[in-house]
């Protein structure tokens, strides 16, 4: 089964240019393999100023990922902990 790949926004923004710097439809599809209604979509995108959109949107993600994985340590943490004091009351008790 293909897996499905999603390029990153700087791809995208890479091939648009591309394309407007003279470089041929069908060169690039080739050369790339993706479709040329991709590109189009992804030019007009560029165009459109899109692309930042989806670059910031990135970003935010990004973002929220790194502050997830800090919030799941520290909820780690305090699990161990928790578990730690409730094995000392059953020993003082």
């Amino acid at each position: 089964m293909r897996t499905h790949r999603s390029p990153s926004v700087e791809f995208k923004r890479q091939v648009a240019q591309e394309l407007l710097g003279g470089e041929t439809l069908h060169g690039l599809a080739k050369r790339h393999d993706i479709s040329r209604n991709l590109i189009r979509v992804w030019v007009e995108k560029y165009e459109a100023g899109g692309l930042d959109e989806d670059a910031r949107a990135a970003d935010l993600v990004q973002e929220y990922e790194v502050r997830i994985a800090a919030l799941e340590r520290l909820v780690g943490r305090q699990a161990l902990e928790l578990e730690f004091l409730k094995g000392s009351l059953l020993m003082v008790g």
